[in-house]
């Protein structure tokens, strides 16, 4: 399988047109649904490779925007979504800068 094919797990006469905001997986216990005592068990059912990680974050983007960019009457949400991230991002980065700038009492 290379970069830009389908998932292995994907059949187009069951599943119907591909879904890029979609899991083709055999489905797992939702997070949400676990007992405290499950989440170890769960995790280690994950698939931890760069490319499933990588899958993640492409379903993650294609929900994101089929429900905020891709709609008929689209909103500002995902510019104010791409500004807020921007602005935690930088002020993560630069934070050890701001740090030495604060006003202290005694110095």
């Amino acid at each position: 399988m290379a970069i830009g094919d389908y998932p292995a797990e994907y059949n187009p006469k069951v599943h119907g047109p591909y879904d890029p905001a979609r899991y083709y997986g055999t489905p797992d216990t939702p997070f949400s649904q676990l007992k405290l005592g499950e989440v170890t068990e769960w995790v280690g059912r994950r698939n931890k490779s760069p490319k499933a990680i990588a899958g993640l974050f492409s379903r993650a983007y294609w929900r994101w925007s089929h429900k905020y960019v891709q709609p008929k009457r689209a909103t500002v949400a995902p510019l104010i979504h791409i500004l807020a991230g921007s602005m935690i991002f930088f002020y993560a980065i630069n934070y050890g800068k701001f740090v030495h700038h604060r006003n202290y009492k005694y110095h």
